[in-house]
């Protein structure tokens, strides 16, 4: 039989003990089992679409990590069975057209639970994951399926959903504590369902490995040469019009964007400034800039005190995937494997982001 990923710490430890070794100063790997409560309705559509209820009530995750170069994969094979709902893609940067099953559409009867029940928002709710790729993984169920139809209360609730999410996660199992906050907006972005919806994810052992390698990063900046690289790299930006602050936010238009018109904010904490800052650039992209179809990240720091985190700010990175309905991939061989090719202009995007945040 062809073994499985998360057959792999039993095939290390197979392994002589100088390659133990070896992979051991390489690698780190830990398979986690999730928990979801599915409701009774939602039993037969499971059996359909995942061969099994049992494959979905407990799912095994693996995260492995090569410590050397914080390169990092969660892997989860269900995640090959997702439901797909767009039934097809629009034309001028519309999205494609949502199928006829949406499992967001009666998410207390056709949605999976967190094993410490669901969070409900003014305009959201929170489902688990019927496909992990982490321990704890949960869906927000925006009320409003239009994923582009928002406001700033809606983005501010949908933050703070997340957040109780994340904080009741820990409650329940303390060695949870390392955040994500995530939004896909539309298929481009990596949605499959086009019903809108953000996800958070709360792992254990140690942060996401980019947001580890930026710890590691900002700490080792510090301490050569005695200045926060979080503040410097903001007064850089501010020093070439690519930034200004916003209350307690700092917003940044990117001079390195992983996509086209990436903006970074920073904050001290979860702040009104932060989320009114998140959505006054989500509403840019969609009014100004006619971004279709987006990825928001929302990280924090961990959840309770961990040694060598302490000035680690929120950061919240988003950034535009082109137009919804645009059928060429946004991903290449030398975005892959070299460097990101970027089609826009930072200082383009910092002088939309400035005339939308001087509108309100």
């Amino acid at each position: 039989m062809t073994p499985s990923i998360e057959q792999l710490p039993g095939m290390v430890a197979g392994l002589p003990l100088d390659k133990q070794r070896i992979f051991s100063r390489i690698f780190s790997v830990d398979v986690v089992t999730g928990v979801l409560r599915p409701p009774q309705k939602m039993l037969p559509w499971i059996e359909h679409q995942f061969g099994s209820v049992g494959k979905v009530a407990k799912q095994s995750v693996a995260r492995v990590t090569n410590l050397i170069t914080l390169e990092q994969s969660l892997f989860n094979p269900l995640r090959s069975l997702r439901p797909q709902n767009f039934v097809g893609s629009g034309t001028g940067g519309m999205p494609g057209k949502q199928g006829d099953h949406d499992p967001f559409a009666k998410p207390l009867e056709l949605t999976t639970e967190n094993p410490f029940g669901r969070v409900q928002g003014k305009y959201c709710v929170t489902a688990g994951n019927v496909a992990s790729c982490e321990l704890y993984h949960c869906v927000i169920i925006f009320k409003n399926a239009d994923p582009l139809d928002f406001g700033c209360n809606e983005v501010a609730d949908y933050i703070d959903t997340g957040w109780r999410w994340m904080q009741l996660a820990h409650d329940y199992d303390p060695a949870a504590r390392y955040g994500l906050f995530l939004w896909n907006c539309n298929n481009r972005a990596g949605a499959s369902i086009s019903h809108g919806h953000a996800q958070v994810v709360l792992g254990r052992g140690s942060h996401y490995a980019k947001i580890e390698h930026l710890r590691k990063a900002a700490s080792e900046y510090g301490t050569r040469y005695g200045s926060g690289y979080f503040d410097d790299l903001f007064d850089l930006h501010q020093a070439l019009c690519l930034g200004f602050s916003a209350g307690d936010a700092k917003v940044m238009a990117c001079l390195t964007p992983l996509k086209p018109n990436e903006v970074m904010i920073l904050a001290g904490s979860l702040s009104d400034s932060l989320k009114a800052a998140v959505y006054r650039v989500l509403a840019c992209f969609r009014d100004r800039l006619n971004v279709t179809s987006f990825n928001l990240g929302i990280v924090s720091p961990p959840l309770d005190y961990v040694p060598g985190w302490e000035g680690f700010p929120f950061v919240a990175r988003m950034l535009d995937r082109g137009g919804a309905g645009n059928m060429s991939s946004d991903i290449s061989a030398m975005e892959l494997w070299g460097a990101n090719v970027i089609s826009s202009d930072p200082f383009e995007t910092e002088a939309a982001l400035r005339a939308a945040f001087k509108a309100g």
